[in-house]
């Protein structure tokens, strides 16, 4: 199962879901799906939301059994 950092990042820089999905260009909806398993992100939307942490793509997502 794919998990994410997000939550944590985005609690640790003061940035709402809105916000977040506003700077990558997706719905509010998206993140909330990818915070919590229901989404996988294109690469390209996992590149954005790494770069807007000042992140690695491998930092934010990772698998899980």
């Amino acid at each position: 199962m794919l998990k994410t950092r997000i939550r944590e990042l985005r609690a640790r820089d003061g940035i709402s879901q809105g916000e977040l999905a506003n700077l990558v260009g997706v719905r509010r909806e998206t993140i909330g799906n990818l915070e919590n398993g229901k989404y996988n992100p294109s690469l390209k939307l996992a590149m954005d939301i790494a770069k807007v942490f000042g992140e690695t793509v491998e930092d934010i997502f990772f698998y899980e059994d």
